[in-house]
């Protein structure tokens, strides 16, 4: 009776690991970094994307800060929270030194956008401040149907952060104190994935499932190494190494 509710249990973990570790494998598709804006939802005209581009080129060459536009066909399922810092780390957005990458990500089919922030500038372009922007500058041009009047008004105020030339959004940051929590960093499914891994080995521990256990420990390796490999083509601009932990905040209209 106990061996075979621990096989039914153990079929269980296996169905549940393997599901798991399907959906990680996964390749998640980014763009490629051909630019400083990219437009993949088609939101922009050619003048538009090239004085947005030349904006975005004079602040890093002003701070070495690399703010990059990015609007996406879909979210490929994920929220925007996690596909947003893997695609700043993806990029490399930012200078490895200082990882000062800003990512302002538009996804029109998802009605969702985002200002991701890198690690260094997270004292800067504070979790408030970029609820602030998004509420205020690019929510409400994006509820009357001008996404890109939206996206040039958020670029201008995150630029405005960055040069220190923001004392009215640091006013209205101060002013909304509900704000100062920010977004809660995104749990993607490394998380769920390792959680998975303690169960199958505390199960382990206490079966004694030598074998088995090792059989689908080595099969989920080989799954998330089937899955590693995510990777753009025919980059023409690239990041300077920066990294990014999940700052920044989202929001929808």
């Amino acid at each position: 009776m106990v061996a075979a509710m621990q096989r039914r249990v153990l079929l269980a973990a296996i169905a549940w690991l393997c599901l798991v570790c399907t959906g990680w494998a996964q390749p998640l598709s980014f763009p490629s970094l051909t630019g400083r804006v990219i437009d993949e939802a088609g939101l922009f005209t050619a003048p538009d994307r090239a004085a947005l581009s030349d904006t975005l080129a004079v602040l890093e060459a002003k701070t070495t800060d690399q703010l990059v536009v990015v609007t996406l066909k879909s979210l490929q399922g994920l929220e925007i929270e996690d596909y947003g810092y893997q695609l700043g780390r993806h990029w490399k957005i930012g200078q490895k030194d200082k990882n000062n990458g800003v990512l302002l990500i538009v996804a029109p089919g998802e009605r969702r956008v985002r200002i991701e922030v890198g690690y260094g500038l997270e004292g800067t372009l504070t979790d408030a401040l970029t609820k602030v922007i998004i509420e205020n500058s690019i929510l409400p041009r994006f509820k009357a149907g001008d996404l890109a009047g939206g996206v040039k008004a958020g670029v201008n105020d995150i630029v405005r952060v960055l040069t220190g030339d923001a004392a009215d959004l640091q006013s209205r940051d101060s002013a909304s104190g509900t704000l100062r929590s920010g977004d809660a960093a995104p749990v993607g499914p490394a998380i769920i994935l390792a959680l998975g891994v303690i169960g199958l080995l505390m199960f382990c521990a206490v079966t004694r499932g030598g074998v088995v256990c090792r059989r689908i420990l080595q099969f989920m390796l080989l799954m998330l190494l089937s899955g590693s490999g995510r990777s753009s083509r025919g980059k023409s601009w690239s990041g300077g190494g920066g990294s990014f932990g999940g700052g920044g905040s989202s929001g929808r209209w």
